[in-house]
């Protein structure tokens, strides 16, 4: 079974990405045939099960980038040449290698201290509302939500909020995949590759220094896209995650407690959108080690296998099944991956500290708030790979600052 490859761009991906994923199960099945920006194919796995096998059998479903079939194909201003470039980090290195650089990451992270994390981030939290709450209103994505994480992470890698925020705009620039993606990408190895630098000469307690200091032996060549790797998983997803959630929570009447206080939900809000808006659609990839059948489809050596998470999450076969694995409620989402290359512990515990600390301080802050225009006209941004609002405008009453934090 393979049918008529689906285009993976256009405003379906945005405006109904649950009818698109349910079309292209109907007709493909759980592996689907698409072509990418600029007629590369790939296929996308939206079963959960068949994701599930993929995300665990990295000896057919290898993740170095250099397997790749149709290298051939791609331009070289491709706009998805970041998604999918081999560089020396812990996102493309295979076996001993892999666990090498897992560990050292994982370490690093955990060296974090979660109480003084999740204190910083109120702190940067407070800090970002005092510039807009004596307003009557503001886009919160990108007064609030696109930045939070952006800060925290500049804060654990031991840089400032300028710094941080243009890492951050980088960041974003290089995932969205447009004509600028590879310019953003080398800005961000430069400078990454000047905060290396100045760590191992005058390190201090923060992610950086740790990891340069593991006994893995990073060398400054191998730290440069590893933590670059580390910020844009860290940044990126969270700040969607964030956003995402606070959709939610001002659209949907089951959510109204969570704005007059009553935490519990907040954390519900969050799960929900992991199963529903998961910030991370499709991931690439992993490449075939060898000719395998898959969900029905004959994958062959080299090909380029797409992550297909929200269509995964999305599978009705799954919700249906017995222990309810699909109630929102479940942990048994595949939004932080799975199997070998599935994100680190530590690094689900700081987004989840930053994401329900966001929405705690921001609805402490503004007990009122809510949407300044209707929920139909909220627009997603034009991703297949990212799933987030645009933009977020909401009203609230003016208060004071709190000022000097």
């Amino acid at each position: 079974m393979t049918g008529c490859p689906v285009r993976m761009y256009g405003p379906e991906f945005q405006s109904d990405p649950g009818g698109l994923y349910e079309r292209m199960r109907s007709e493909h099945g759980p592996v689907v045939p698409v072509r990418m920006e600029g007629d590369i194919p790939a296929w996308l796995v939206v079963g959960y099960r068949e994701l599930h096998q993929v995300m665990n059998d990295t000896t057919v479903f290898a993740r170095s980038s250099s397997r790749w079939n149709a290298w051939h194909l791609v331009p070289a201003d491709w706009p998805m040449l970041p998604m999918v470039i081999q560089l020396p980090s812990v996102l493309y290195t295979e076996g001993a290698e892999h666990r090498r650089r897992t560990g050292a990451l994982t370490d690093a992270l955990s060296g974090t201290d979660l109480h003084e994390l999740r204190t910083t981030t109120a702190r940067m939290a407070d800090r970002l509302i005092d510039a807009f709450c004596a307003t009557e209103g503001t886009d919160l994505r990108t007064s609030y939500t696109a930045r939070l994480p952006a800060l925290v992470l500049s804060w654990m890698y031991g840089l400032d909020d300028v710094r941080g925020d243009h890492l951050a705009d980088n960041m974003n620039t290089m995932i969205d995949g447009g004509p600028d993606a590879m310019v953003a990408q080398q800005t961000l190895m430069a400078a990454m590759s000047e905060l290396v630098a100045d760590r191992r000469v005058r390190p201090g307690p923060d992610v950086v220094s740790r990891l340069l200091a593991h006994p893995a032996g990073y060398s400054d060549e191998e730290a440069v896209p590893e933590l670059i790797v580390l910020l844009g998983g860290g940044n990126q997803p969270t700040a969607e995650w964030l956003g995402n959630a606070l959709r939610l929570m001002f659209t949907d009447d089951r959510f109204g407690a969570s704005i007059a206080g009553a935490r519990n939900s907040v954390q519900e809000a969050l799960n929900e959108v992991l199963w529903e808006d998961t910030p991370t659609q499709i991931h690439a990839g992993r490449f075939a080690a060898h000719d395998v059948e898959l969900g029905g489809q004959l994958i062959r050596q080299g090909d380029l296998v797409l992550l297909g998470i929200s269509g995964a999450n999305r599978d009705p076969l799954v919700r249906s099944t017995a222990g309810r694995i699909g109630d929102r409620g479940s942990q048994a989402h595949l939004s932080f991956s799975h199997g070998p290359h599935q994100c680190p512990y530590p690094a689900r515990e700081i987004a989840e500290i930053i994401a329900v600390t966001g929405v705690e301080v921001l609805v402490d802050r503004l007990p009122d708030i809510e949407l300044a225009v209707p929920a139909g006209e909220l627009r997603w941004r034009p991703s297949p790979w990212v799933r987030g609002v645009a933009s977020l405008p909401v009203t609230f009453t003016p208060t004071d600052p709190y000022g000097g934090l």
